[in-house]
C-alpha cells in the first residue's frame, strides 16, 4: 500500500511513524508513507497557502491552488489513489472503515488546518472522514489515527495474524477480559481501600478459573459471554452490534 499525506506540518509524523509496529511495517516494505509539504506547491512568492474568507468571518482557509496541484503531482506516482480529506464533516472513523480502508492500493490524506478549507478542494476528493465529534487544530492527528488503525490491518504487519481478529470492534464489541501470570497476584495495594486490601490479603487477585482449563470450547464461550457483558456495560450505544451477532 503507498499512503500520501499532504500536510501543512509534515514533521509532526515523524515521531509517531517512526517508532514501533509502522515503522517496522515501513521497513519491511509492507507500506510505503510519504509526506508532501502543502507549502511546496503553492505558487505564492511568500509560500502562501491560505487567505480570508469570502463574506468576511474570523480565521483563514486553506486555498484551492496548492492542493490541487499537491493531488495532482501525487497522483502521477499513484494513480488509482483514493483521496481522503480529514474533516469534522466525515462520515465517524470506524474499524468497518478501517478494514475497507486496508483494502486499497494507494491513499491520499489531506490534512486541512486553519479555519477550514475552500469548499472547492472537496470536488477533488472520494471520502471525508472524522474521528470524532470534536474539535482539533489540523488535520495531521486525525490522519496519524487513521494510518495506524489502517497499517496495523495489513497482512504481514501484526506479528501474529490473529491478533487484530480478537480486539476490541472488530466483530462490533468490545474485547473479553485478558489475564497473564501470575495466576494469584498477591500484592497489596496501598491506594486500595482498607477494606478490599484486607480481601486481597486473604485470597489474592485470581485469574478465572476457566482460563485454567484447558477446553478451548469453554474459554471460546466464556469470551464471547464477557465481550457481550462488558460491551453493555461499558458502551451500550453497541449493543445493535451484539442483535446482529445473534442473528448471524
Amino acid at each position: 500500500m503507498k499512503i500520501d499525506v499532504l500536510t501543512l506540518f509534515p514533521n509532526m509524523f515523524d515521531a509517531v511513524f517512526g517508532e514501533s509496529i509502522i515503522k517496522r511495517a515501513i521497513d519491511s516494505k509492507k507500506v510505503s508513507i510519504n509526506f508532501h509539504n502543502i507549502r511546496d506547491y503553492t505558487k505564492d512568492k511568500h509560500k502562501k497557502v491560505d487567505d480570508k474568507p469570502f463574506g468576511g468571518g474570523p480565521g483563514m482557509v486553506l486555498g484551492p491552488q496548492p492542493v490541487f496541484d499537491a493531488v495532482e503531482s501525487v497522483k502521477k506516482r499513484n494513480r488509482n489513489a483514493m483521496v481522503i480529506l480529514m474533516s469534522p464533516q466525515g462520515e465517524l472513523f470506524t474499524q468497518a472503515t478501517a478494514y475497507r480502508l486496508s483494502e486499497k492500493k494507494g491513499i491520499i490524506i489531506i490534512s486541512g488546518h486553519y479555519e477550514g478549507i475552500d469548499e472547492r478542494i472537496r470536488d477533488i476528493v472520494d471520502e471525508e472522514i472524522s474521528i470524532g465529534n470534536y474539535i482539533l487544530t489540523g488535520g495531521e492527528l486525525p490522519a496519524m489515527v487513521v494510518i495506524d488503525a489502517i497499517v496495523r490491518l495489513i497482512p504481514g504487519v501484526l506479528g501474529d495474524s490473529e491478533s487484530s481478529k480478537y480486539e476490541s470492534f472488530p466483530f462490533g464489541l468490545l474485547e473479553y477480559p485478558q489475564y497473564t501470570r501470575p495466576a494469584v497476584y498477591n500484592q497489596t495495594n496501598p491506594a486500595l481501600p482498607k477494606k478490599e486490601i484486607s480481601s486481597l490479603r486473604k485470597g489474592g487477585m485470581k485469574v478465572p478459573d476457566i482460563l485454567l482449563s484447558g477446553n478451548h470450547k469453554l474459554i471460546n464461550s466464556w469470551r464471547r459471554k464477557e465481550s457481550i457483558l462488558r460491551t453493555i456495560n461499558k458502551r451500550p450505544d453497541l449493543i445493535n452490534n451484539i442483535r446482529q451477532l445473534e442473528v448471524t
